[in-house]
């Protein structure tokens, strides 16, 4: 006998929503960071006296790697959540 799957609540929906925004602000956090650690590699590159610019993308990229595991366990249950919730309301 299979179990009934739990009623659907306002707050399920709620934080399905809140979990997804969070996972596109992290994402979009992270590509803007990507970008910037571009700008400064390129400035890094141009003259030697902005070298500081070069540790500053590496700082960048460490905190897109620390990012990452956040943005999946933000990402998927709300997919999950999103899923069963569009699931319900058919």
């Amino acid at each position: 006998m299979q179990p009934q799957p739990r009623e659907i609540t306002a707050d399920y929906r709620r934080r399905a929503g809140i979990l997804t925004w969070s996972a596109i602000v992290l994402g979009a956090l992270m590509a803007v960071a990507l970008v910037v650690s571009v700008v400064f590699l390129v400035r890094a590159d141009q003259d030697t006296r902005n070298a500081a610019y070069g540790y500053l993308a590496l700082v960048l990229w460490v905190g897109i790697a620390a990012g990452i595991p956040v943005l999946l366990a933000l990402a998927i249950p709300a997919a999950r959540m999103r899923r069963r919730v569009r699931e319900q309301g058919r």
